[in-house]
């Protein structure tokens, strides 16, 4: 056998990004977002990367990427959700009349600690009741999803103008406003427990995964490798919590607060932030979310009819119920999205989730769900929601014109399934 032989039987040396095993359409979203926010805190002169604008955008990237969580499955299904702003518009405004009119009128007012409880709870049944009759339209009328989401769009937010009279209902329960955001945050000591105890979280979801591909005789990276992305995601969590916890309570509103209580404020005093409550719940839905798709039965079928209906019906899946179930599951989750929305406002309007349904639907394409049904990622429809809003956020504080900021958002989402085609047909992944 030749020298030249033996070089060309040789196994190909992996790259970097090949050992670790990255995503690398993920990997390429990430740094699209670096270099988009580094832009932008260029263009404002150093205003865009700091601790107050990186909160703000958080809590103004929750409800999207609430919804876009359940968007991947509906779109992984091979359907599509358009009724979800309208359901939330719908969902707010019974939270809203029972916080402000319904249960003071049976003896229950605001400030009682039931009032949260119960509103939530409401807007969540009709929220996932809603969703199943849409699903149970699609999946056991055989009506399309686009007609019958179609239909919801112009249907729910209506209904929401006259439960309400069109009225604007509020202010809103104190308890309710906790998940609003800048009205409910851990503070610095439980946003570092917080940041330590999903470090840890992280780092032993690593270690099991590693450990039961050993057990399975998988191929496994390298030590090496592995401690890098251990170190990567222990610094972006640190740092994530670093941030917000760098941003400080204005001293105006701190004294506001002790004159609420009665004491006056000491000489010197400062307090932060740190994780707001809605972030924590986003946090929380996207690790649930990311286990059913993963880890459940369900999870398996929804992926498994989206990569194949005939395939999972003629395998025993009962892809009718599943419709509902996903749909319903939809439903719920624009209701927990109209829970943040209402409660950062601290009053529900009748124009609140307007054209969120397209968001949400962008969000989860720019994540990588593909239209064509069977690929989706929970993490990457929260990468994508928060990549639209860092564009609508830099392009404010730029001073571009709304309607711009839309035409900016839909052409970067022709562009975003342009580049998963060209990616996916690359990878022999589409055909």
């Amino acid at each position: 056998m030749t020298a030249s032989a033996d070089v060309a039987g040789a196994p190909r040396k992996k790259s970097f990004i090949e050992t670790l095993e990255l995503d690398t359409r993920m990997l390429g979203m990430v740094v699209a977002f670096i270099v988009l926010t580094v832009g932008f805190h260029l263009v404002t002169h150093g205003l865009f990367l700091t601790p107050r604008n990186i909160f703000n955008l958080t809590i103004q990237t929750v409800s999207i990427g609430i919804m876009a969580t359940g968007m991947v499955f509906v779109i992984v299904m091979r359907d599509i959700d358009l009724s979800v702003g309208s359901l939330l518009c719908l969902c707010s405004a019974v939270m809203g009349l029972l916080q402000v009119r319904l249960l003071p009128d049976i003896g229950i007012p605001l400030g009682s600690p039931l009032i949260a409880p119960l509103a939530i709870v409401s807007g969540l049944a009709v929220g996932a009741i809603i969703g199943a009759l849409n699903g149970w339209l699609v999946g056991y009328l055989a009506v399309p999803s686009f007609i019958v989401t179609l239909g919801g769009l112009l249907v729910w937010r209506n209904v929401a103008w006259y439960i309400t009279s069109g009225q604007t209902l509020g202010p809103l329960d104190d308890n309710f406003q906790l998940f609003g955001g800048i009205n409910g945050t851990l503070g610095a000591p439980a946003s570092w427990a917080f940041g330590i105890l999903a470090c840890a979280g992280a780092l032993y979801a690593l270690w099991h995964g590693r450990r039961a591909k050993i057990r399975h005789e998988f191929p496994v990276k390298p030590v090496w490798a592995e401690v890098v992305i251990a170190a990567v995601i222990v610094v972006a969590i640190l740092g994530f919590v670093w941030i917000l916890n760098s941003y400080q309570i204005p001293p105006a509103v701190l004294r506001r607060h002790f004159a609420a209580i009665g004491k006056p404020m000491p000489q010197g005093y400062a307090d932060v932030y740190g994780l707001p409550i809605s972030v924590f719940l986003l946090i929380a839905v996207a690790i649930a979310m990311t286990l059913v798709a993963l880890k459940t039965r369900f999870g398996r079928y929804v992926f498994a009819t989206g990569g194949n209906p005939d395939a999972a019906e003629l395998s025993g899946i009962n892809t009718k119920l599943l419709t509902v179930k996903v749909f319903a599951l939809m439903g719920a989750l624009a209701a927990l999205s109209a829970v943040v929305a209402s409660a950062r406002q601290t009053y529900h309007t009748n124009d609140i989730g307007t054209l969120d349904e397209l968001r949400t639907i962008a969000a989860a394409v720019i994540g990588g769900t593909a239209l064509a049904g069977g690929v989706g990622t929970i993490y990457g429809a929260i990468l994508g929601a928060l990549i639209m809003q860092a564009l609508n956020s830099g392009m404010a504080m730029v001073g571009v014109d709304s309607p711009f900021q839309n035409i900016v958002v839909g052409s970067v989402l022709v562009l975003a399934v342009f580049v998963d085609i060209v990616y996916r047909k690359r990878t022999g992944a589409l055909k």
